[in-house]
């Protein structure tokens, strides 16, 4: 996530970060309008970038860092997104979810 960027990924870093920002822009500008914006913040995810920008040793304990020791597969965070667009969640505009297997985002 945007909180730890990993060095090797400068590009992707930049963009996390930057959805972050505009999310809560986004929630402010569009509020008077009824419309709501939110991101995601994923932790270890398993996607095809793992194993294409890591060494397979790095691989192997991809996520084991976070206090689950995973890493957590693409349909966990379908919930998340689900429940963003739902009106359960009408009251909640600006945020930044964590979806980190336990690891705290500032």
């Amino acid at each position: 996530n945007s909180d730890t960027p990993p060095p090797a990924l400068l590009p992707y870093n930049v963009t996390k970060a930057g959805i972050a920002n505009m999310a809560g822009s986004l929630a402010q500008m569009l509020a008077g309008k009824g419309i709501r914006a939110n991101s995601v913040a994923p932790g270890p995810i398993w996607t095809p970038l793992i194993p294409a920008t890591m060494p397979a040793e790095q691989v192997e304990s991809f996520g084991g860092e976070v206090p689950l020791a995973r890493a957590g597969q693409p349909a966990e965070l379908a919930p998340v997104y689900v429940m963003l667009a739902s009106d359960e969640a009408s009251y909640v505009s600006g945020a930044r979810i964590a979806v980190t297997g336990g690891k705290p985002i500032l």
